[in-house]
């Protein structure tokens, strides 16, 4: 294939479909069975509402989402710690887009700005080392977020600014890992799971090869899944190949753009310049350890939380909010009480609504009729999510 249409083929769609559905009544002694594979990564989410995948599959296979939208993880009280960090005199607090919604105990960035700070919005940490080039007499703070996928641009950012010696320029690091997530969903009693749709992105970086735990130590198939419609439908015939052939592995379905032991070079220029937390606070899955990222003692003079007094305090998600169980796969968007109505992404509450790879704001946007769909079968017919 080479051109994105292809992956998008409708024809191929049906066939895989069928496909799928005759492998679940093919494997040995389970006739009727539930399937339940959870995609990782909140660009699948997007793609399978988004496409109404869910359509093509037998009522036998549930895709359920995981914690990896990299904005949907970060806590109230980091929000709220990057809020007092911009509020101190001659800062200028940097960010991704998607973070200047996200809420926190105080309000939210947009609001912060609203009333003074100075919050801008850029599309890589670069933008970030220009903006402290531009304003010698101001601190300018990045903050970093995101998984393995994002880490290497900080990283390289942090070594362009040491070799240039830019001395107003730190990282509020917030970079967080796939792998103790993943640990901490398949160590959850809350979630039954037959294999994983990982994570694309965060494989670019890291490669296949740091997953091959989850086959060994838990038994569960995990298939590396490009985000295009016909890459997932083809990952989840994957995955029950496997378990029709009794085989339990990692594959590499996006081998066009993963490779298995990853990119070194952006691993390196990682290793350089961050390290491991003892812990970090995840949205919804609580303190994971050594699962994020801060910068290395060689690298203090750009660290955010050693400059500035960070208060650091925990803050609980709103009771109402829902964010974590959706992002452990527990609950689907919908079974939120607040969902769609005081939560919107208009009004969010929480975090799933606001990020682009939120599950909340990807259900809300492309399939909150599914749910009416299901109710109503047997009355007028609504149009497939994928057709709209």
């Amino acid at each position: 294939m080479r051109f994105v249409d292809e992956f998008r083929d409708a024809g191929t769609a049906r066939a895989l479909a069928s496909r799928i559905a005759e492998l679940c009544r093919s494997i040995p002694g389970e006739p009727g069975r539930e399937y339940k594979f959870m995609e990782v990564c909140g660009g699948h989410t997007h793609t399978i509402y988004k496409h109404g995948l869910e359509d093509h599959l037998p009522d036998t296979v549930t895709l359920v989402h995981g914690p990896g939208c990299p904005v949907c993880v970060i806590p109230m009280g980091r929000v709220d710690d990057a809020i007092a960090i911009a509020e101190q005199p001659d800062v200028i607090m940097t960010t991704f887009s998607d973070m200047m919604r996200v809420p926190g105990s105080r309000g939210t960035f947009l609001e912060s700005n609203a009333a003074g700070a100075d919050i801008r919005m850029v599309y890589s940490p670069l933008d970030s080392l220009k903006i402290a080039r531009q304003n010698p007499d101001k601190r300018v703070v990045f903050m970093g977020i995101g998984f393995e996928t994002t880490a290497p641009s900080t990283a390289m950012t942090l070594l362009r600014a040491a070799r240039e010696g830019i001395d107003n320029f730190a990282v509020f690091c917030n970079h967080v890992t796939i792998i103790p997530a993943i640990k901490a969903i398949l160590d959850s009693p809350d979630l039954r799971l037959d294999g994983f749709v990982g994570p694309g992105h965060v494989s670019t970086v890291i490669g296949c090869r740091p997953y091959e735990f989850i086959p060994r130590d838990h038994g569960k198939p995990l298939v590396c899944s490009g985000f295009e419609p016909l890459d997932i439908l083809q990952s989840v015939h994957m995955l029950l190949r496997q378990l029709a052939e009794g085989r339990c592995e990692v594959e590499n379905q996006y081998s066009r753009v993963v490779p298995w032991d990853g990119n070194p070079r952006a691993l390196r220029a990682i290793a350089e310049t961050m390290q491991l937390r003892p812990y970090f606070e995840w949205r919804g899955l609580g303190f994971i350890s050594h699962s994020a990222l801060q910068l290395r003692d060689a690298y203090r003079a750009f660290d955010a939380e050693l400059i500035f007094d960070v208060p650091g305090v925990r803050v609980a998600d709103p009771k109402a909010c829902q964010c974590g169980e959706v992002l452990k796969g527990v609950l689907k968007p919908w079974e939120c009480k607040v969902f769609g109505t005081a939560c919107t992404p208009e009004t969010p509450i929480g975090t799933c609504m606001v990020s682009s790879e939120g599950a909340c704001a990807a259900y809300y946007n492309f399939g909150r009729f599914s749910r009416e769909r299901v109710r109503h079968a047997t009355a007028l017919p609504t149009p497939s999510i994928g057709r709209r």
